[in-house]
């Protein structure tokens, strides 16, 4: 009988902590995590989708519930809400349609300091560098680039790509820059498809030794062309890519890569908003800034 009341009052307890624990996830509140495209989009984007999940998982792990609003969504929902994560490109319109909801705001990949917000954003700069450097330290002084043009939430500003212009600036301290070797279009593969097809045509053997894809998107497309025009990679033409989604390790041959850690910019977000729930005066804003990590793979030499 001791036994089985022991056991009886070792079940009440548990049950009083299990009650306790969902009680304390309640409290916790709700988070908006907003992507700034729409949900068709991002399932062609891997690299925001990736973002969106470790910042899911995150707040999950620390006991919020989550309200996902995606581009063309209404923002009605912010209004139960306590604080919000923005995933993206947010033109100054939006960044202040999002204050006027007086919640805790964080954006990932977008610098809104001067909005004065928090923000978490990947190594562009010396990411490219690093690139660059790989390809010059295996004798390729020939380098061009296919880069990607992005709007912002408005789909009217136009943004600036601080690879570019990193790529850019850089060559030009070296003497190696030739406006001939870069294209631009939109962030996807049928986009890289023929940017790299016009080169092949309009370069003919003065075809570059390496290139820089701005995205993996944009490095798919290029590599279909170069094989197809018999090109082959990385033996002639080396070509590294920018994110490694899960599709670079498939490519063949497998695509080289930056590795930039999405997951956990995702997860610095919420610890962010997660620090500005616990502050009781209002906190200055702050960047985090990811390191990121150049992954060769088969695709270049």
């Amino acid at each position: 009988m001791k036994h089985v009341k022991k056991f009886l009052q070792s079940q009440n307890n548990c049950n009083i902590k299990n009650k306790k624990q969902k009680t304390d996830i309640r409290t916790k509140g709700r988070l908006a995590i907003i992507e700034w495209y729409t949900e068709q989009e991002e399932l062609d984007d891997l690299y925001y989708y990736a973002i969106r999940m470790g910042t899911e998982k995150k707040a999950q792990e620390l006991g919020y519930e989550i309200v996902n609003i995606f581009n063309n969504d209404s923002f009605e929902q912010l209004n139960t809400v306590d604080g919000i994560v923005a995933i993206g490109k947010f033109s100054t319109r939006d960044i202040k349609e999002l204050e006027t909801y007086g919640k805790k705001l964080v954006f990932v990949d977008c610098d809104t300091l001067s909005f004065g917000y928090s923000c978490v954003t990947t190594d562009f700069e010396n990411s490219v560098i690093q690139v660059l450097d790989y390809f010059i330290d295996k004798g390729l002084t020939k380098i061009g680039m296919i880069a990607g043009e992005e709007t912002a939430s408005d789909k009217n500003t136009i943004l600036s790509d601080p690879r570019l212009t990193t790529f850019k600036t850089y060559l030009k301290q070296l003497n190696l820059f030739d406006p001939r070797f870069v294209k631009i279009g939109s962030f996807s593969s049928d986009t890289g498809y023929t940017l790299m097809k016009e080169l092949i045509k309009e370069l003919g053997d003065d075809l570059p030794q390496a290139f820089f894809a701005a995205n993996d998107a944009l490095a798919a497309g290029a590599l279909r062309a170069l094989q197809e025009a018999s090109i082959s990679v990385p033996q002639q033409v080396s070509l590294i890519s920018f994110n490694d989604t899960s599709l670079a390790k498939y490519m063949i041959p497998a695509l080289s890569t930056v590795t930039v850690f999405t997951e956990e910019m995702g997860k610095q977000a919420i610890q962010i908003l997660e620090q500005t729930f616990q502050q009781e005066k209002h906190s200055i804003p702050y960047m985090v800034k990811l390191s990121t990590k150049l992954t060769i793979r088969e695709s270049s030499l």
